[in-house]
């Protein structure tokens, strides 16, 4: 586990169990994340994806429990997070990572009637509590 360049900070974008819904909704988080990486430069940081995009998945979202399991173990612990929502996540693909994560981590969501963020960060930050 490699700690990040100073000035770096994670992003985890989490999805749905079903691979069409996430495939669906991928453009609502592209334009998503497009907005935030320009923003946090501007505060002077650098954000970098925690996990890669599939081609062959044709989206970018965590997608599952054990998916989020495998990313976890990757990430240092003290690495400042952003999960980003755009679109329906399930909470329970990356609640574990975040529970034992010693970084700050920022939620952050959309509220959009095509790709509902906000609810699924609704529930994300619920389960944190």
């Amino acid at each position: 586990m490699k700690k990040p360049a100073a000035k770096t900070i994670l992003l985890i974008a989490n999805g749905d169990l079903r691979p069409a819904a996430n495939e669906a909704t991928w453009p609502f988080q592209k334009a998503m994340e497009k907005q935030l990486t320009a923003a946090v430069a501007k505060l002077g940081y650098r954000l970098v994806r925690a996990h890669r995009y599939s081609a062959k998945k044709k989206h970018g979202f965590i997608g599952s429990q054990k998916e989020g399991m495998e990313i976890f173990s990757k990430i240092d612990p003290r690495t400042p997070l952003i999960v980003a929502e755009a679109v329906w996540q399930y909470s329970h693909h990356i609640l574990h990572g975040l529970i034992s994560h010693q970084a700050p981590i920022l939620t952050i969501a959309n509220w959009s009637g095509s790709a509902p963020g906000l609810v699924g960060m609704l529930n994300l930050n619920g389960s944190l509590t």
